[in-house]
């Protein structure tokens, strides 16, 4: 996978990629490129770790049971849509809503490598000492990139602001992909043990790498 591609021949990821489901689009964005204009300056990286949402009978989504709030309203639109919440009132999450519009399944990013403006996202991080520090989480890449509330109901598809490149087609092999349970979803009695969560082996930018992953 070349990273390093020019712009002018990198392709944005469409809306029939964000329609399909959770899960096929949480392992396929791995290795893609989540790209945030600011300014006109481009701060990006790659995806490496993703967790899959499945909707209203997936007891660890915010849509779980058919909650449809002012809040989640975002996961109901259609593929691409961001969706972005306030995670313990601290960090903010960077989500895609998934599937069509009135199908509130989503992919939460939770880690990027970043590749470009490095620096412009040590401005908004000065905590991170690190290059692998810097978006090494979903709050710490949301922040990196400064993100926040504001951007729900932002279209990944037709933004100017923020999309995703595509970098290569389909999945990465198998053997470069690790599935396990998500993080922090305890609470969320048999789907807590799901393996829903999707990153790249031995990736230093990963958020958490457990004992138990296979």
């Amino acid at each position: 996978m070349n990273s390093r591609r020019s712009s002018a021949q990198l392709v944005r990821l469409d809306r029939r990629f964000f329609r399909q489901d959770a899960v096929r689009v949480a392992r396929a964005l791995l290795g893609q490129r989540l790209v945030r204009i600011e300014n006109g300056r481009r701060l990006a990286g790659l995806i490496v770790e993703t967790e899959a949402y499945l909707g209203e009978e997936d007891k660890a989504a915010h849509s779980f049971g058919g909650r449809r709030t002012n809040r989640t309203e975002p996961m109901y639109g259609d593929g691409g849509t961001v969706y972005v919440f306030l995670n313990y009132g601290i960090h903010c999450l960077l989500n895609f809503a998934v599937q069509k519009k009135d199908q509130p399944h989503a992919v939460l990013i939770r880690a990027l490598e970043p590749t470009e403006g490095l620096e412009r996202m040590q401005q908004h991080r000065p905590a991170a000492k690190h290059a692998t520090d810097l978006c090494s989480g979903p709050g710490k890449l949301a922040a990196a990139l400064a993100i926040d509330r504001s951007w729900n109901h932002e279209d990944a598809v037709t933004s100017q602001r923020l999309f995703v490149e595509r970098l290569h087609h389909g999945n990465l092999p198998d053997d470069k992909i690790v599935s396990t349970a998500r993080i922090g979803v305890d609470y969320a009695a048999e789907w807590a043990a799901i393996p829903l969560r999707f990153y790249l082996r031995n990736n230093p930018h990963v958020s958490v790498v457990r004992a138990a992953d296979s």
